[in-house]
């Protein structure tokens, strides 16, 4: 629920420079915003001390706006580039409220945590953390796209060129903000735009081509979440080309929510549980097979937790 804390008033629609939404009991917000600051390349939020801003075009208008933390770790929303009309101020706050999970109940998965003990030390250590998502799925799917067989970091410059040459940007006290491509630009372009940049010619027709799919709506977010199953979404990514079976589960974890969905073969899943074990090796695929047992419903929320602990 959305409660706002300023209102200009109008003859027709007061104006909203200011909510505050509500919090389940286990929320962190510092934890979240830990996490959504791992990169100092990532161009589609900001984190500024305890702040993070986001810009979204609504009604084809820019709205930038900041999420801070108060009493009892309540999100505090701020619009800042104009007041906005309250339906824009909702929109925003379900946009906020799906990108950190906020309406996920995690007592569930915290009872599960008390029974395994390396869920217990990473819960215990990063109580609070939420399944941190990509709501917008072209964004989603060309993340995971990039970042297919080479190490983050570059992933992170590849997308940090994407975005700062075919995305828009709103300057806000001298600083731009970013929203990133639309699939109809991407959809317009030729390879060689892609390729100076160097991204490889793979990517460049994955890329190209998932844009124009996009485009000309054979695939869509909501498409997919309208599908019965997991099983059902994730046979529909892998018909897409460049999706195999690790960019699916990426998808169906960080944008589409399944929280049943585990990247299994992603080396940084690897690398923290070699390193929460203890062990002078990476566990095997059917070793994390056999860890992820009981852990039947909430996999993507370890992976997320098995990614914090690398930061």
């Amino acid at each position: 629920m959305l409660h706002e804390t300023q209102a200009a008033n109008h003859i027709h629609a007061p104006k909203i420079s200011k909510a505050v939404s509500a919090v389940p009991r286990e929320f962190a917000f510092r934890e979240c915003l830990k996490y959504l600051a791992r990169s100092e390349k990532e161009k589609m939020h900001v984190v500024d001390g305890a702040y993070v801003r986001k810009l979204l075009k609504i009604d084809n208008q820019p709205v930038l706006f900041e999420v801070g933390s108060g009493a009892n770790d309540a999100i505090q929303i701020r619009f800042l580039n104009q007041p906005v009309r309250p339906a824009i101020a909702e929109a925003i706050n379900e946009y906020i409220r799906e990108w950190l999970d906020l309406d996920s109940n995690l007592a569930p998965f915290y009872r599960l945590a008390k029974k395994d003990a390396l869920l217990k030390t990473l819960t215990t250590r990063y109580y609070g953390l939420r399944l941190i998502k990509i709501p917008e799925l072209f964004e989603a799917l060309c993340w995971a796209i990039l970042g297919q067989q080479i190490n983050v970091a570059f992933a992170y410059t590849l997308k940090q060129r994407l975005v700062e040459n075919f995305g828009e940007s709103f300057v806000f006290d001298g600083k731009p903000y970013w929203l990133f491509p639309t699939p109809e630009a991407i959809a317009e372009l030729q390879p060689a735009d892609l390729l100076n940049m160097q991204f490889n010619r793979q990517k460049v027709e994955y890329i190209i081509n998932l844009g124009r799919l996009m485009r000309d709506r054979h695939i869509s977010k909501h498409r997919l979440l309208e599908l019965s199953s997991i099983d059902y979404a994730r046979e529909a990514l892998l018909n897409i080309r460049g999706v195999g079976p690790w960019t699916a589960s990426y998808v169906l974890m960080r944008c589409l929510g399944f929280r049943s969905a585990f990247p299994i073969e992603d080396i940084g899943l690897h690398n923290a549980l070699q390193r929460q074990l203890n062990w002078t090796r990476k566990p095997t695929l059917d070793e994390i097979r056999e860890l992820a047992a009981g852990w039947d419903g909430w996999q993507a929320y370890v992976a997320i937790y098995l990614y914090r602990s690398l930061l």
